[in-house]
């Protein structure tokens, strides 16, 4: 059977979410009427951390990160609309409404302060919601291998994301598997990247168009960015290396990491690695509480 015949089949029998913990699946309904989904896991009285995902992906490719924290924080992840197991909602996709769906989400949390994680395009919906909401109920920002429109601009990848196949579901089903193995450094196995190209074909390909046409100037990003004096930490792979150093200059509390060896998910990749970095994070600088 050809590749794109082996993902769709999958399709049909892998269900998407849930982390194999203790995680608990929720939704909520957006102030638009957009019903989205997200994981929840850790004592609900502890402090909160939320992670967005990128560009189609699901919740649940955080799932070895809600392991390692949900003993001791409140964990969240969100399903982005259109992603996981949420709505595929008609409209929305633009940065601003994507951005107002993670703040109703932090809204849901409780009164303390979060560290929102955003990976890849979820860098951005975070930013997002940082530029239109402000750091009130922020603690921290870890930012995962995107741009953050600091200099150096990044150089153009001919070709990247550009082929979204129209509605041939053959074609996208080939090029969203290929795309999903292009994420690791370290082969997740079949089955895993089986489920994940299943569930990164919900949308449309005008929807998922959507969300690569953020229609801001590159200054937004860096300015949402600067926007805060919250603890900042940047993780990155070499090609943001030189933003990164930018960002340590001029930003009064940034951090860079730097994984040399891993992929664009280099969570997944590299997880103990990752995981010990954020708890570092978490425990070490975040600002949970306002300063007196």
């Amino acid at each position: 059977m050809p590749l794109w015949g082996i993902v769709l089949a999958l399709s049909a029998c892998l269900v998407s979410g849930g982390t194999g913990q203790a995680a608990d699946s929720r939704s909520f309904v957006t102030s638009d009427g957009t019903r989205l989904h997200y994981l929840e896991a850790g004592p609900a009285e502890a402090r909160t951390v939320l992670f967005v995902p990128g560009w189609t992906m699901p919740a649940w490719i955080f799932d070895r990160q809600i392991a390692a924290l949900e003993a001791r924080f409140h964990v969240l992840a969100l399903d982005p609309r259109g992603q996981g197991q949420s709505e595929v909602a008609p409209h929305g996709y633009a940065h601003l409404r994507r951005g107002r769906d993670v703040a109703e989400l932090i809204e849901r949390a409780g009164s303390g302060r979060v560290v929102l994680v955003g990976w890849s395009l979820g860098v951005l919906d975070s930013l997002a919601m940082l530029a239109a909401e402000g750091d009130g109920r922020l603690a921290g920002l870890v930012l995962i291998d995107n741009s953050i429109g600091e200099e150096p601009a990044p150089a153009a990848r001919p070709g990247r994301r550009s082929g979204l196949d129209g509605h041939d579901p053959a074609a996208r089903a080939g090029r969203r598997a290929a795309f999903v193995a292009g994420l690791f450094a370290r082969d997740p196995g079949a089955d895993y990247r089986a489920r994940l190209t299943a569930d990164a074909l919900r949308m449309s390909p005008e929807q998922e168009q959507a969300l690569l046409s953020y229609d801001v100037p590159r200054r937004f990003w860096r300015d949402a960015v600067h926007s805060t004096d919250r603890p900042v930490l940047y993780v990155v792979r070499p090609r943001w290396r030189a933003q990164g150093e930018t960002l340590i200059g001029s930003h009064a509390d940034a951090e860079m990491t730097v994984f040399d060896q891993a992929g664009h998910a280099l969570f997944v990749d590299e997880p103990e690695r990752f995981n010990s970095l954020l708890t570092d994070f978490l425990e070490r600088r975040a600002a949970w509480e306002p300063q007196a």
